[in-house]
């Protein structure tokens, strides 16, 4: 049997090899378009999140599944490079996942996915000490029965499990309940819970599934967090973005970092959003994975997008 190293974070999740299309305009229906550039990069939710978190000092472990292509071939390069653990499973004459991204002149992208079923991580494919060996866990909704049992594993070694969920999956439910840090995109609280206003869902989210925290990123609008007491609202730093491709994966790796670190909530949110929009300056889902210390100066830069304002939170 293999043994593990006890590592800071492991992540259970997707990884995916992206095709950037950067174009002039973004299409319309039936039109043609012309494309500037297109390059072939590794991503992938998780995939992203852990190799971010490794750049920044912290030991971590990447566990999920890929075929036996070139896309997999890319992705065992590119962990190997930034020195993170891996446990994937490979599935012979199967297609990695892939993803066609096309990215507007504003920076905003807009993804197309492929990927074979017979790429879905299974719960009997993972082991208990590949979890347990962490200091964190990070997951995402895809892999949704796989995931459910690391987190429950996690939680049952005192381990916090943080989740970034963009879509709602079968059997959600034995996943958020597990969740310490619900981390999720704009649109999902107010769709899981049946409530357009984003500060109630928040709400009602944390409390039906006992989250520690729950958060949703709000893209160039920032990132709201409630803590079962109080909101904390951060608006988003300023640049100019190439590419916003990967942000949400970066600002879940800045959050983690600022947990692992002990910081206080405002200064986790603000390094993930700092981490997050360096991110957005470069191409790719890991295109501007910046040091600590570039993060660190926007921050102290502060120089921010306009903030919303909300009923619930208070300067």
């Amino acid at each position: 049997m293999e043994s593990t190293r006890k590592v800071d974070l492991v992540g259970v999740g997707l990884n995916a090899t992206d095709t950037v299309l950067t174009l002039p305009t973004f299409p319309v229906f039936g039109s043609k378009v012309e494309y500037h550039d297109s390059v072939v990069l590794p991503g992938g939710q998780v995939a992203s999140t852990v190799v971010a978190c490794q750049n920044w000092g912290l030991t971590t472990r990447y566990v999920g599944k890929l075929g036996d292509d070139q896309a997999a071939d890319l992705h065992h390069r590119a962990f190997a490079d930034a020195g993170v653990e891996t446990r994937i499973v490979t599935v012979p004459d199967a297609h990695s996942p892939q993803s066609l991204i096309l990215v507007d002149p504003s920076g905003e992208r807009t993804v197309l996915v492929r990927r074979d079923d017979r790429l879905t991580l299974k719960s009997e494919e993972i082991r208990r000490e590949w979890i347990t060996d962490a200091r964190a866990l990070h997951v995402d909704g895809q892999d949704t029965a796989a995931a459910t049992q690391a987190a429950q594993w996690a939680r049952e070694a005192n381990i916090p499990v943080v989740a970034d969920l963009d879509l709602q999956f079968p059997g959600i439910d034995d996943l958020l309940i597990n969740i310490d840090y619900l981390i999720v995109s704009r649109d999902f609280p107010s769709r899981l819970m049946n409530e357009p206003d984003l500060e109630t869902a928040l709400q009602k989210m944390q409390r039906r599934y006992g989250n520690t925290l729950a958060a949703a990123t709000l893209g160039p609008d920032g990132v709201l967090a409630f803590d079962g007491k109080s909101f904390c609202y951060r608006p988003a730093y300023r640049v100019h973005a190439v590419d916003t491709t990967g942000a949400g994966d970066i600002f879940h790796a800045g959050f983690i970092y600022g947990m692992l670190q002990g910081w206080a909530l405002t200064r986790q949110l603000d390094f993930a959003c700092a981490a997050a929009a360096r991110n957005c300056t470069a191409v790719g889902a890991r295109g501007a994975i910046d040091s600590r210390d570039a993060i660190e100066a926007l921050i102290t830069a502060d120089e921010r997008y306009p903030s919303l304002s909300f009923d619930s939170v208070t300067a």
